[in-house]
């Protein structure tokens, strides 16, 4: 999977890393902003319970 997107991005190396980390960049900004937010009333952390 890396090496087709390594493959299809346009440059030569120092552009390809540039082009990669953005893309990482963009991924990790996607996840934090839109998925996590939508999933976190799914997940079973906010129901915290003690017992004496």
């Amino acid at each position: 999977m890396y090496t087709w997107i390594w493959r299809h991005l346009p440059g030569n190396t120092p552009v390809k890393s540039v082009l990669a980390l953005v893309l990482v960049a963009a991924v990790c900004a996607l996840l934090l902003f839109v998925v996590f937010p939508e999933v976190e009333p799914l997940l079973p952390f906010t129901d915290v319970t003690v017992d004496q």
